[in-house]
């Protein structure tokens, strides 16, 4: 990718890059990281196929989905999905990964990563898989359905932290990353209906360059 434009060199050069393989070995435990407290409300998002997955906004004038950690507020702004899963756990992919990307206002980046596995059917997304766009589009478009994400959210906060970057150009780093150690499930035929779109849509895995994968359970 980094050969695509100059302002896409991290993609090639960074050494800070994601998505990586966590080694649950070669993890370090710290119960100091920073808590993460969720405010997500039921909204209704809109939707654009913007050709490389399918994304779901959320309405900038309502900003009620929000994160903070470390005494900073990071705004939901969109949320979208990759298949297989972009992240490893031990070498293994899963068959999906939901990203929830969230923004500081000194435009800091904070990505929640949701593993999915194929069990039983989502309800919660299911309110909104039926309108998932086949074609590439210019504008996104509201949704008739809301959802509520903090019903994805699993009980279980042991969580994986690390510092990487965007998965797609320009692949920017200094991106914080939070990825749940207990997967959410979807149906085998929810997979399917987004595999008919995007049959494999994940970056290939990033090398680690001695960073640190903290775990907080």
């Amino acid at each position: 990718m980094g050969n695509l434009s100059n302002e896409f060199a991290a993609c090639e050069e960074g050494d800070k890059q994601s998505p990586v393989n966590i080694k649950f070995s070669e993890v370090e435990e710290d119960q100091n990281v920073p808590e993460v407290q969720f405010q997500y409300e039921q909204a209704t998002p809109s939707v654009i196929n913007n050709g490389h997955s399918i994304q779901f906004n959320l309405p900038a004038e309502k900003k009620s989905n929000f994160i903070t950690m470390d005494g900073a507020k990071y705004e939901l702004n969109q949320f979208h999905f990759h298949t297989p899963s972009e992240h490893q756990l031990n070498g293994e992919n899963l068959p999906m990964e939901m990203h929830l990307v969230h923004q500081s206002a000194n435009d800091e980046l904070a990505v929640i990563t949701l593993m999915i596995e194929e069990g039983t059917e989502n309800k919660e997304l299911s309110s909104i898989w039926g309108e998932l766009p086949t074609e590439t589009m210019e504008k996104d478009i509201k949704m008739k359905e809301s959802i509520e994400l903090m019903k994805l959210i699993p009980e279980s906060s042991s969580t994986f932290y690390y510092s990487g970057s965007l998965t797609t150009p320009p692949c920017s780093e200094g991106v914080k990353w939070i990825v749940f150690e207990n997967p959410i499930e979807m149906s085998k035929e929810q997979i399917e209906e987004f595999k008919q779109i995007f049959p494999n849509n994940n970056r290939p895995i990033q090398s680690l360059n001695k960073r640190e994968v903290i775990q907080n359970k």
